[in-house]
């Protein structure tokens, strides 16, 4: 990878059949941008957002959109998804704890986890997340 950041960006209707084409896509990207992110966790907070954008933010409504950037830099993927739903307050929800059993509630709890860093905007409505990776030593 050079120097340069590398995008990916995308606008996609609020379908969970949309995320599944974005995820496969992104496997595609990840593999030429950063391929030595680790697929399962970058895949995972990646699937989070856009389930909870398309679940919670837009509701399902076909007249919204979800906008999804990905950029790869040095050593990290900053993942950054936005709706155009109302948000949700995201400060009341941050030091809930998920139990294993919880069917719903589990997003920030994934985010924790598995992101290196989580900023949501004040509306809740938008998340960017960055995920770590190991360079390997380029000849």
């Amino acid at each position: 990878m050079s120097s340069r950041d590398i995008d990916l960006r995308m606008e996609l209707p609020p379908t969970l059949d949309a995320i599944e084409k974005f995820c496969a896509e992104f496997q595609l990207w990840r593999q030429g941008a950063c391929a030595n992110l680790d697929s399962f966790s970058s895949e995972l907070l990646l699937r989070e957002a856009l389930t909870n954008s398309v679940v919670h933010g837009c509701s399902g409504d076909p007249g919204k959109r979800i906008s999804c950037v990905l950029r790869a830099k040095r050593d990290r993927v900053v993942i950054a998804i936005r709706d155009e739903g109302a948000g949700f307050d995201w400060r009341a929800a941050w030091d809930r704890q998920a139990e294993p059993e919880d069917t719903h509630g589990r997003g920030i709890e994934i985010f924790r986890r598995y992101a290196n860093a989580v900023r949501f905007n004040p509306k809740g409505n938008s998340v960017t997340l960055v995920k770590r990776f190991q360079r390997v030593n380029e000849i």
